[in-house]
């Protein structure tokens, strides 16, 4: 196995409620440039939790973004948010722009969605979730690639759809649900390391 990046890079989108065990574990299992947490019902207590998940995510080398809260991002000196549609990724990066934090987007209903996403200055789109058909997903992600040069993310809740999405050109394939576990991110990790995965 390469100790070269690969070209295209691993994201989680983690569990509600990782605890920084969980996080450990996860951290040790492969390469990872991002992990997406989510804040949780708010209080010191999810505060110490998170800021416990994102140390360990970022002493492996990856990005912690957390869902939905630019505040919470420049509170805890986390590496940015990831917002959901372009109006809240608009007021993000007024917020975390200055200090040179990631402002992402997702929840993207419509392909125009995405291009005013791109267009406003997001660090990258991400197309799917954990409900929608992954088809869409993967139609997306290849309009996306194949038109615009902010990079984009697709989301996989199985190895199979993970790997799909690398032959669509994605640039950052975000594991979610049952998929965010050692195992998982050790075989993508191995699988996008592969000669044939790069672009």
């Amino acid at each position: 196995m390469s100790d070269e990046a690969p070209a295209i890079r691993l994201m989680l989108i983690l569990p509600a409620g990782c605890t920084a065990q969980d996080a450990a574990a996860l951290a040790r299992a492969g390469d990872i440039a991002a992990v997406i947490a989510t804040p949780g019902a708010g209080g010191a207590g999810d505060e110490t939790r998170l800021s416990a998940v994102a140390r360990l995510f970022q002493e492996a080398g990856a990005a912690v973004l957390v869902e939905g809260r630019e505040d919470l991002a420049r509170k805890l000196d986390l590496d940015g948010a990831h917002m959901s549609g372009p109006a809240p990724l608009k007021a993000a990066l007024a917020a975390l722009r200055p200090g040179g934090k990631i402002a992402g987007c997702g929840g993207l209903e419509s392909r125009h969605d995405a291009m005013e996403a791109g267009e406003a200055g997001a660090d990258y789109v991400m197309f799917g979730d954990l409900d929608g058909p992954f088809e869409d997903t993967l139609d997306a992600v290849d309009w996306w690639a194949e038109v615009f040069e902010v990079p984009c993310v697709g989301v996989a809740t199985i190895l199979e759809q993970a790997e799909a999405l690398a032959e669509a050109g994605a640039d950052f394939i975000a594991l979610a649900g049952d998929a965010v576990t050692a195992a998982t991110i050790s075989a993508l990790d191995a699988r996008l390391r592969a000669p044939e995965t790069a672009r």
